[in-house]
């Protein structure tokens, strides 16, 4: 144990990895349908570790917090802006009720069991997880004419409480946002989270890593000419829209190609376009070969910024009508994009600037065409670090502004402050895709260390003194704090499921976990949902939280 001391005195960033190495392992054993997960899992390992006695800066607790909380602004920030409005009054009123059944909690429990004032505004800063309330109940307490002595103690109180609390205020909203509300509502958060993204996708399918459709829409063949000899290139692509000759070989060599390239028996053509067009055509054109030396060609697809005031503010039908067919031959649209929304690609479909034409061809033809819509979105794996470094450095310093309402100081905090800066700088990444790049893999690594590395320090640096705490003075204040902790999530997730009518889980978790600003919930809720549904709700309810939950300390400090 002396060494164990020693080793985490010299290098404390040892319990952290090795809190969130073993917490990630405990998290994936399953019992029947419960399942710990691996911030739950880091968590308690961190809990246990902390009893050895390790000191850890605080900062870093911050950075990782930021990061996280940046990143799924940035995910999610297109999603949020569309979705403010009268939509989201049902997660101001979710917002509101947790808040107010958490105050009517705290007040009732503390004088059934006598607690003071200051061990109430403790407990209910831990069972509720918002550390602001400390700071408002301190400040409270300090105005309430008492001695310096008797000031001092209930003060004091308060972080006792705090200590005894946070750890299941914690784990407890994992336990209902993750395992208590999929089966109160007897699904899970994975399936509807996907039923949510096929809504939102309007019929667009989405492939993850290594996975392609085994029909693609748009596919490639080899013929040898026999019925179609004698006729044009041109003609056989104006009777079969939807399909392109890309190139010729006759002779074994590859000549030149245009409209009027008149086609003889035994031609080698290679047709590319979509698929019924290219199938309908093969009785036309000649018997289909495997392959040919030579005529394969390299075909691509690329995304492009719509910038041409020609094509924006039109329907889709009104270009097609006004671009001329030499600049669309061989080049195909397989997606419309806003916001990083796909739009259906009907004939009356307006095209605005700074939508994202998905497109595919050959390289020279994508070329041809990107010179005429707009700016091609260069794929990359480089994160723009001057984007996000400047958007961190913005939503910290909004995190350090401080707004009074009378004597209770409101904050969002470096957490609220980055928040907002990624939703902000994620919808406008979405307005200006040429900036801001951080690939997929980037952003989940913000997102999971950064969760997963906060909640491990924050047990490292409370869970020594709130196991002590418990052994000193019982296990009451531990169970006051339980209470604290579940039935405000209970009351709302009632509220939410029979009065304000929410069905789909994956978005109902996420505004409950928002709603009581449970950081470590909406993390496994996000890892369970697999896409960023949740995330929307999360980011309304958790900027209302914030205030609200704040407010709790002066009226807890008022009404015990």
């Amino acid at each position: 144990m002396a060494y164990l001391q020693s080793l985490f005195h010299q290098s404390p960033e040892i319990a952290l990895f090795l809190s969130l190495a073993v917490g990630y392992w405990v998290g994936k054993f399953q019992f029947g349908k419960f399942q710990l997960g691996g911030v739950a899992g880091s968590l308690l390992v961190a809990v246990v570790l902390s009893q050895i006695g390790i000191t850890i800066d605080n900062g870093i607790k911050t950075v990782l917090f930021a990061l996280f909380i940046y990143a799924v602004g940035y995910e999610s920030g297109p999603q949020f802006f569309r979705s403010l409005g009268m939509k989201s009054i049902r997660e101001i009123i979710m917002a509101a009720v947790l808040a107010i059944s958490g105050l009517l909690t705290v007040v009732i429990l503390a004088k059934m069991f006598g607690l003071d004032k200051g061990l109430a505004a403790g407990i209910g800063a831990g069972g509720l997880t918002q550390s602001a309330i400390i700071g408002t109940a301190g400040s409270a307490i300090a105005k309430l004419g008492l001695s310096a002595e008797e000031t001092q103690r209930l003060q004091g109180n308060v972080a006792v409480g705090y200590a005894v609390t946070y750890i299941f205020g914690s784990f407890g909203a994992i336990l209902v946002c993750v395992n208590l509300l999929p089966w109160f509502m007897g699904r899970g958060i994975r399936d509807d989270a996907i039923k949510a993204e096929a809504e939102l996708l309007a019929g667009a399918q989405v492939f993850g890593p290594g996975e392609a459709a085994a029909l693609p829409q748009l596919v490639g063949r080899l013929y040898r000419i026999g019925p179609a000899a004698g006729r044009t290139v041109g003609d056989i692509e104006e009777k079969t829209p939807g399909l392109t000759v890309e190139r010729v070989k006759r002779d074994n060599t590859i000549i030149g190609l245009d409209s009027g390239l008149k086609l003889e028996a035994d031609d080698i053509v290679l047709v590319v376009g979509q698929r019924p067009a290219v199938v309908a055509a093969a009785t036309a054109l000649g018997s289909e070969l495997q392959s040919s030396e030579g005529m394969d060609v390299v075909v691509a697809t690329r995304d492009i910024v719509i910038s041409n005031p020609k094509m924006a503010g039109h329907t889709v039908a009104e270009i097609r009508e006004a671009t001329d067919r030499d600049l669309r031959h061989g080049v195909y649209v397989i997606k419309l994009t806003r916001s990083g929304t796909p739009v259906p690609l009907a004939p009356n479909t307006m095209v605005n600037a700074g939508d994202v034409v998905t497109v595919y061809g050959t390289s020279d033809d994508l070329q041809r065409v990107a010179k005429s819509v707009g700016n091609v979105i260069i794929p990359s794996d480089k994160t723009d670090f001057v984007f996000h470094g400047f958007g961190l450095v913005v939503g910290l310093l909004i995190g350090l502004i401080v707004l009074r309402i009378g004597s209770i100081p409101l904050t969002l905090g470096s957490g609220g402050g980055a928040l907002l800066a990624g939703l902000a700088f994620g919808w406008y990444r979405s307005r200006n895709m040429t900036i801001g790049n951080m690939p997929l893999g980037a952003s989940t690594l913000l997102r999971d260390l950064g969760l997963a590395g906060f909640v491990a320090i924050v047990g490292l640096q409370s869970g020594q003194q709130a196991v002590s705490t418990i052994a000193q003075q019982g296990i009451s204040i531990f169970l006051i704090g339980v209470a604290v902790t579940i039935i405000p999530l209970v009351i709302t997730m009632l509220v939410r499921r029979y009065i304000l009518r929410y069905d789909n889980v994956a978005v109902f978790a996420g505004a409950l976990s928002g709603s009581r600003s449970a950081n470590p919930a909406f993390g496994e809720v996000l890892d369970k949902a697999g896409n960023s549904i949740p995330t929307v709700p999360f980011a309304i309810t958790y900027a209302l939280a914030n205030v609200f939950l704040t407010l709790l300390g002066p009226l807890i400090v008022a009404f015990v």
